[in-house]
């Protein structure tokens, strides 16, 4: 609401986004990363917080009757009650009149024996002898009244009158703390422990069945332990109807005993005179809800269910929708119970608004702001760490939510000013509410939000979200002008459920308010617009003038009495009533002369019940809390370590650098010359010594495929292309004339077919699978145009055509379809002519047509086709321009105009958003053929929120959305061999370029037999010589080798550009540097060996083992080994006889390959092309960038150069 009433002086409604370098903004990031990467320390602190508060409840506040004012909080119950003053004005008769007198002694001492026998004294002459009283008389009996009327009423004549005697206008009835001891003076002198007595006759009853409270037979009462030890005063209360004779006669006795009194010198008595003219009125209630109360309740927390369920359903988490659930009930159940607690420390009196109605405004205020939160944090990149996610979401959405806080209280102090004292006590309990519910948000559930992103139950929302895309995307493709318009945008809050917190939040004070003015809709009204709802319920006007230090002044004490009293009175005087209106005379004070009125002891500042927690339950607390921290810090580690073991987590910290590195080592003696990896974690790699290896990353074993030179159906080599199927069990093996066929799960040989390719390398080897309950078929794409497909269950070998032409460029991709389905596959192929040609499959066959291309901008230098299934489109890289082309019409949507490139280096990355169709970016990269440099073009939308969506020849006439993209480019000097991710990220590696003031080193030059004859010294000698700083000078040959490998092995860095395309929550984002960072190829094999072991001791062993001994010897490196993408962020490149991970944060390998789209498999001229869409917000990364990286601006030509620009 804040926002709407700024919109003159800001002209939006907008909620405001802060730029990323704003310092609140800073500082609510830096934050958010911390608790993210402390989870294990906030979530049991903030459990500890909730655990004090749901402690000390039960202490505070009780639903035992008889206790209910000893020293403890009033529990609200199911109705509306109060003691409410009228208007001076009000023209009304009241019910009942009250009268009473006040007896002290010293202060805090009116229970001590002369003073109760005072007082008993005092009764007897002003009501009556009260000795054992019982007043109900036999049915029939007369009430006679004396003659003449001013005659006092004999003990019989006055109880007649009684209201247990029947309910009439002259009825009467009286409470005091004298009838604990009967009425007799004997029994009080008799009495041995006055206190245990009050305290034992604390729940007895009169004869109407009232109980005797310690609330309205005392004031100024002192507890300890919930008993009363000490009270201020006597309270002896009248209460009469308006004719009777009990309530004249106590008038005028109450004169004549005042008189008397002041002869004898034993009391003070306030008025002097004994006359109480001074009253009242007052509206004592004790109003259940009615049917249209409750039918408005039930209607609010059935919406506001509904609302959770619906914003539930449309995070489509699957596996975290319950336990977020529960994290915001256990947020606000949590946030209520502490308000209570902290309420009643300070003492308001929350009784009076029925309890069903506290937990509707503090739900209806926390869920806007939380769901803001969970949508923030999912359109947050997933290629930073999740730490820095979490971070990042709450940094843009924090300041919104204290603000929201700010704006809350500020309403509900302004309400509490003008309302009523028990809507005050609401107003004041949902303000504190509020700011209890922001802080476990910013802690308990910041933690718990952490912990859910990295068991990537969250990366299930956007999975599943994806494959949804279809439906969403046909139904607003009906609409061209809703292109750029997106009807869920997880980063905006709509305007009714922004304003609905605090419209709930206004409308309850209202209605509340209703039940606490005087009667009358038109009156109640009235009061609303003029804001005097606490000047016309009146102010008591207290007559008592002269100062006797008085524990409790008896308006206070009326307001004190509890809804019990009230209703058991109500029940007496209008049995089938909920209030009654009394008018109350100010006390006659009876003060004991000679009693010492100055305070021996400070009132306590908080509820009784706060210091005898202090004094009995300190060490039973520290041990319960002590207890709960530990269970909650197990079950934090519990949860982590659950997540490791899915693979979802790290035991590294979230300030490791981006890029990890690992090495597959022992496999290879000579250099490695050809890779292939799969989705699931496995290379294959090819080396120059005939062997061929399977390695698999995540466990870190490996296996060799044999080979036999002697037997023809055991040699594959030379290996021309290799393909693995998605579930790795299958590697095909292309040779000159024959295909070969392993069982990596059996290893063993399991098929030989012979293929002619006619001299040349396959444009592409892949796996595809027709059904799901049939086995995988192999596909081979010739050069000359013709395809082989091999079905490996009847190993029955078949070819296509496919063009006429020879080829130089084939990719196998899948086709958008129905996602109850399995994915049709596709091929794309170039030929040397320039014409296109796409593959698809019709049963059993392979079906090759043309593509004539409309719109043709008549360049014939293709050299890479690259598909976009999120569109259904497939781009066609030229020398200077790159086409967009939809797949279904053959339509060339748009042409991105590009610099010199070399041909076949054009790669792509697709990014969407959860929940919604087309793309939040598309990025080309490739090689310059001028510079070398690697140039990156990125296309986004200019309003951050839509997406790059396909659209209709029809609606395309006039509106063209790329057209409407923003174009960022970026160089990189130096790239070396490099692979796009398709979380946004880009990897390679280089060789580092020497610094201009450093000596030369002279390289090694390479003779004819150097690939054989490289060895140096050993890993040890080079780790030593390393580590020393070239600090030692010596002349011995070794170290002086040693020295030369070192300078050598430092000569190549992996490094990675993060695309942070700032793809989250602000409506006009300012761009964000790209993450920069690089990382030396020379790390040792121990820490190598370090970050195996976090998934395999075996591995961590071994890969120890090769680093500690001295005898193993390596390959000196001239050039890089070819490179292949592993996964969703890593690759493999071999360099020497070495295979090298670098993985750019925390990869999740997909156990059933179905990662990447199950291609990228496919070997050929294609590979490492295939277009893999992946969410933005997918699963959960660990690391972020260190002290290594660097950052550079964004705009057209930046140049970034790392350590070799």
């Amino acid at each position: 609401m804040l926002w709407y009433l700024l919109y003159p002086l800001r002209g939006t409604t907008e909620v405001p986004v802060l730029a990323p370098d704003h310092p609140l903004r800073l500082l609510f990031s830096r934050y958010g990363t911390w608790t993210a990467r402390h989870v294990k320390t906030v979530l049991p602190l903030s459990g500890a917080v909730i655990f004090i508060f749901l402690y000390l409840f039960p202490f505070l506040y009780t639903t035992d009757v008889s206790t209910i004012t000893s020293g403890v909080s009033h529990l609200p119950h199911h109705v509306w009650t109060d003691a409410r003053p009228l208007r001076d004005g009000a023209v009304v008769e009241p019910d009942v009149v009250m009268r009473s007198i006040w007896v002290h002694g010293s202060y805090m001492g009116a229970l001590e024996r002369p003073v109760l026998l005072g007082a008993l004294e005092l009764q007897d002459e002003i009501l009556g002898p009260t000795t054992d009283f019982n007043p109900r008389q036999p049915l029939g009996a007369q009430r006679v009244l004396p003659d003449p009327g001013d005659t006092d009423l004999d003990r019989q004549q006055r109880d007649a009158f009684h209201i247990t005697n029947g309910l009439t206008d002259q009825s009467w009835f009286f409470h005091s703390p004298l009838q604990y001891w009967g009425g007799a003076a004997e029994n009080i002198a008799a009495d041995a422990d006055i206190i245990s007595t009050v305290n034992a006759r604390r729940t007895q009853s009169t004869t109407v069945n009232t109980t005797l409270r310690h609330s309205i037979v005392f004031s100024g009462k002192r507890f300890e332990e919930r008993r009363l030890v000490a009270a201020d005063a006597l309270v002896v209360t009248l209460i009469h109807l308006r004719d009777s004779p009990v309530g004249r006669q106590w008038v005028r006795k109450a004169e004549a005993v005042t008189q008397a009194g002041s002869q004898h010198g034993k009391w003070q008595i306030i008025p002097p005179d004994g006359k109480s003219t001074s009253s009242q009125l007052y509206n004592f209630q004790f109003q259940p809800m009615s049917w249209s109360e409750w039918a408005i309740l039930t209607l609010a927390y059935s919406l506001t269910l509904a609302n959770l369920l619906l914003r539930m359903s449309k995070l489509r988490a699957v596996k975290s929708r319950l336990g977020l659930m529960v994290t915001i009930f256990v947020q606000i159940a949590a946030s209520i119970l502490s308000s209570f607690t902290v309420c009643a420390i300070v003492k308001i009196d929350l009784s009076r608004v029925p309890h069903y109605a506290y937990p509707l405004v503090i739900l209806a205020i926390s869920m806007e702001n939380t769901f803001r939160l969970i949508n923030a944090v999912i359109m947050t990149s997933s290629t930073i760490s999740v730490s820095d996610r979490i971070g990042e979401a709450f940094g843009v959405t924090a300041h919104i939510a204290v603000a929201n806080r700010v704006q809350n209280s500020l309403i509900l102090y302004g309400l509490s000013k003008v309302t009523s004292a028990g809507v005050s006590a609401f107003c004041t309990f949902a303000a504190v509410a509020t700011l209890f519910d922001f802080f476990y948000l910013a802690t308990f559930f910041l933690s718990v939000l952490s912990v859910d992103v990295r068991q990537r139950e969250l990366w299930e929302l956007e999975k599943a979200s994806l494959k949804r895309a279809k439906s969403s995307n046909g139904e607003l493709t009906k609409q061209p002008w809703i292109d750029g318009i997106n009807p869920l945008r997880l980063g905006e809050t709509a305007m009714s459920t922004r304003i609905a917190g605090t419209i709930v939040l206004i409308g309850f004070v209202l209605i509340a308010q209703a039940h606490f003015t005087s009667e009358g809709r038109r009156q109640w009204l009235d009061q609303l617009f003029s804001l005097s709802w606490r000047a016309s319920t009146g102010t008591p006007r207290s007559s008592l003038l002269i100062d006797i230090n008085q524990a409790r002044s008896p308006t206070s004490w009326l307001r004190l009495q509890d809804h019990e009293t009230a209703r058991e009175v109500i029940k007496v005087i209008k049995p089938r009533a909920h209030s009654y209106i009394a008018r109350v005379y100010d006390p006659i004070i009876f003060v004991l002369k000679g009693s010492n009125r100055t305070p021996d002891t400070k009132e306590p500042r908080f509820l009784p019940a706060v210091y005898d927690f202090l004094h009995h339950q300190v060490p039973r607390f520290i041990v319960g809390l002590l207890t709960m921290l530990a269970a909650l810090r197990l079950f934090t580690n519990h949860l982590i370590k659950d997540q490791l073991k899915d693979g979802s987590g790290s035991n590294h910290p979230d300030d490791e650098p981006l890029l990890s590195v690992r090495s597959l080592r022992g496999g290879h003696s000579l250099d490695v010359a050809m890779l292939r990896a799969s989705p699931a974690g496995q290379v294959v790699s090819v080396g120059l010594d005939r062997a061929i290896q399977v390695w698999d990353v995540r466990s870190g074993s490996r296996s060799r495929v044999p080979s036999n030179p002697d037997v023809p159906s055991e040699n594959p080599f030379p290996v021309l292309g290799m393909a693995l199927d998605e579930k790795s069990k299958w590697l095909a093996l292309v040779s000159w004339r024959k295909v070969f066929l392993w069982d990596t799960e059996e290893q063993r040989w399991a098929g030989l077919w012979d293929v002619d390719l006619g001299g040349h390398r396959p444009e592409a080897v892949f796996f595809v699978t027709k059904a799901p309950a049939m086995g995988p078929t192999l596909v081979l794409v010739r050069r000359n145009g013709m395809g082989l497909e091999i079905q490996i269950e009847s190993g029955e070998p078949r070819d296509f055509l496919i063009c006429k032409t020879p080829l130089v460029w084939a990719v196998s991709f899948t086709e958008k379809g129905n996602a109850q389905q399995t994915p049709p596959i596709a091929i794309l192929t170039a030929s040397r002519k320039n014409c296109i040609h796409l593959v698809r499959q019709q049963g059993k066959e392979w079906k090759s047509s043309e593509v004539k291309l409309e719109g043709d901008p008549g360049a014939k230098d293709i050299h890479s086709l690259l598909p976009i299934s999120a569109l259904s489109m497939y781009l066609i890289g030229r020398s200077q321009s790159v086409d967009l082309v939809n797949l279904h019409s053959s339509t060339i949507v748009h042409t991105f105009r590009t610099e010199m490139m070399r041909p076949r280096t054009l790669k792509q990355i697709s990014l969407t958003r959860p929940q919604q169709p087309g793309l939040a970016s598309l990025t080309l990269a490739y090689t310059g053929a001028d510079t070398g440099d690697l140039v990156i073009h990125t296309y986004t939308r200019e309003a951050d929120n839509d997406t790059i969506r396909t659209v209709s020849p029809a609606e395309r006439r006039g509106h063209n959305p790329w057209k409407q993209t923003t174009e960022t480019t970026k160089h990189i000097a130096n790239p070396g061999s490099w692979e796009a991710l398709p979380t946004g990220s880009i990897v390679g590696v280089r060789r580092i370029q020497p610094p201009p003031s450093s000596t030369p080193i002279t390289p090694l030059a390479p003779g004819p037999g150097f690939l054989r004859k490289r060895t140096t010294t050993s890993s040890s000698s080079t780790t030593t010589t390393a580590n020393s700083n070239t600090n030692t000078n010596t002349n011995t040959n070794t170290n002086s080798t040693s020295e030369t490998f070192a300078q050598h092995a430092q000569r190549w860095e992996a490094w990675v550009l993060n695309l942070d395309l700032n793809l989250n929550l602000q409506t006009n984002p300012s761009p964000k540097s790209p993450l920069f960072e690089t990382r030396p190829l020379d790390e040792t094999d121990a820490r190598d060996a370090d970050k195996a072991g976090d998934d395999n001791d075996e591995m961590m062993i071994m890969m120890t083992a090769a680093a500690t001994a001295t005898a193993r010897q390596h390959l000196m490196i001239s050039e890089l080994g070819p490179m292949t993408r592993l996964g969703t962020m890593s690759v493999a490149v071999a360099m020497g006889d070495v295979v090298k991970v670098v993985s750019v944060g925390h990869e999740h390998f997909d156990e059933h390959g179905r990662g990447a789209g199950s291609l990228g498999l496919g070997m050929g001229m294609g590979d490492g092309m295939v277009q893999v869409v992946v969410p933005m917000g997918v699963g959960s990364r660990r690391k972020k960038v260190g002290g290594a990286s660097a950052r550079g601006g964004s705009g057209g030509g930046e140049r970034l150069g790392g350590g070799s620009s």
